[in-house]
């Protein structure tokens, strides 16, 4: 009986473990295994994270991780280093109590040259004017390195990609994406990314910035061709001529109403021009002037009054 109460608490602990396997990959028409990589199992919280378990693998390339005391609220990803840089895998699936497979982790060699980075869309999303008449924008860009290495800069002054942006933006902030803040800055009228970019699908990119109060119509500087450009006004009445410009449906995000364009295969220097409608009388904008107004009414009631009042002299003759 004793024997019994205490296997019961151990097959409850084993079977919250578990193992993963996979495979690293080298990125090509080949898809040869990489020896000798080190990989590390993390498990990723609300609260926190850290690594789980690690191994090296073997000369066909594959791994064996264990995973105790499996957390299902939690995320699982592995990831290799090859050729200084680290590459992630999609997260895991991990069941308890059973084995796990996953996706060979595909690394690529790294270099600074090669064909261009392609940038595959450009979505650019404008909020309707605050207060003073600034306007939040908010892009969202999609590249694609159509080599067969992962490109990584050559040094701090020459970036792996770059883009224009609108003369006059300020407040530039970058956005979740899938590049590091670190790795992105705008140098006055262009956006510099410093990070790597791998091959095979597009990597988003995404920033803020805000365009001030006196910007009523602006060109959208395209510096290089792109393959599909979406364009999103909160202000529905905002006018945009462009080449081969196409305007969509009204769409609702989140309960806010935009208008919507598209153009496709835009060249580089395609002229695309934007107006913003003229902003609309406010109170407060008046203010100054109705005190004005006020007062010299005021004055000249006063003056009217005194005018009529009969003179003293007369008063005391009357009596």
């Amino acid at each position: 009986m004793l024997a019994a109460l205490v296997a019961a608490p151990a097959v409850g602990l084993a079977a919250q473990n578990t193992t993963v396997s996979g495979r690293v990959v080298l990125g090509g028409a080949t898809g040869r295994p990489v020896a000798g990589r080190f990989v590390v199992l993390h498990r990723i919280t609300l609260g926190d994270g850290g690594p789980v378990d690690s191994v090296r693998t073997d000369a066909t390339g594959r791994w064996r991780l264990r995973v105790p005391n499996v957390d299902t609220t939690a995320i699982y990803v592995v990831s290799a280093e090859h050729d200084s840089l680290a590459y992630f895998s999609s997260p895991l699936h991990v069941t308890p109590g059973q084995a796990n497979s996953a996706d060979p982790l595909v690394v690529w060699d790294t270099s600074s040259t090669g064909a261009p980075i392609v940038l595959r869309r450009r979505l650019l999303t404008v909020a309707r004017p605050k207060a003073d008449g600034s306007r939040e924008v908010l892009e969202i860009l999609e590249l694609e390195n159509g080599g067969r290495t992962t490109r990584v800069a050559p040094d701090t002054l020459h970036p792996t990609w770059s883009g224009a942006i609108p003369a006059g933006a300020l407040s530039f902030a970058v956005q979740q994406s899938d590049f590091s803040p670190d790795a992105v800055f705008q140098r006055g009228e262009r956006v510099s990314l410093f990070g790597p970019i791998q091959p095979e699908g597009p990597r988003q990119l995404s920033y803020r910035y805000v365009l001030g109060g006196s910007v009523h119509a602006l060109a959208l500087p395209i510096d290089q061709p792109t393959e599909e450009l979406d364009l999103l006004f909160e202000d529905t009445t905002t006018a945009v001529t462009a080449p081969g410009l196409h305007s969509m449906a009204v769409e609702t995000i989140e309960q806010r109403r935009f208008a919507r364009y598209r153009v496709d295969s835009v060249a580089a220097g395609a002229p695309v021009r934007i107006a913003f409608p003229a902003g609309r009388l406010r109170v407060e904008s008046l203010l100054p002037y109705i005190v004005g107004l006020v007062v010299a009414a005021l004055a000249g009631g006063l003056w009217v009054a005194l005018k009529r009042r009969p003179p003293t002299s007369d008063v005391g003759r009357q009596s």
